[in-house]
């Protein structure tokens, strides 16, 4: 999976910053994108591009549990997100609706807008492609890959798989 990088280097970025409570009325993903991360970097959405991979710090996603949070970064455009750490909540969140979100210690600090960066999921290898450089991070467990690869816990369910 290749994409380019949207880095943001600070630590817990909550989830009121990646879709504010305002929106909370809306629950379709081309509703909530054009308002992801607004009140973080109003340039956001000119950075983004279809397939973006997002890069952040340690304890992602803190803050309320909101689904919302996850469907507006994919919305956006956004493949999958790399941090340092994330809040539980949102891990569990990205997963059960089928959103991939990697664990990476030191990423941020490997990693700079723009650069072009892909992940393999089987190696547990993040590469950042224009700084020749290649973390490990720990692979997600079967089940995740599983419930991703499904399109969500839901579907996972519906299939039969559990």
């Amino acid at each position: 999976m290749k994409g380019r990088a949207i880095v943001y280097e600070r630590n817990h970025i909550n989830t009121d910053e990646i879709i504010p409570a305002r929106y909370l009325n809306m629950d379709n993903e081309k509703g909530l994108a054009p308002h992801a991360m607004e009140d973080l970097d109003l340039s956001f959405q000119e950075k983004v591009k279809w397939g973006s991979i997002l890069v952040a710090g340690e304890n992602f996603g803190c803050g309320s549990s909101r689904e919302h949070a996850v469907w507006a970064l994919r919305g956006a455009g956004i493949k999958a997100v790399v941090c340092e750490s994330f809040a539980r909540i949102f891990y569990r969140n990205c997963i059960n609706n089928g959103f991939l979100a990697i664990e990476c210690e030191g990423i941020t600090k490997y990693v700079r807008n723009g650069d072009e960066v892909e992940l393999d999921l089987e190696r547990g290898e993040f590469r950042n492609i224009n700084a020749g450089k290649t973390l490990k991070f720990h692979p997600l467990p079967k089940f995740a890959i599983e419930i991703i690869e499904a399109g969500g816990l839901m579907s996972y369910i519906v299939r039969g798989s559990v």
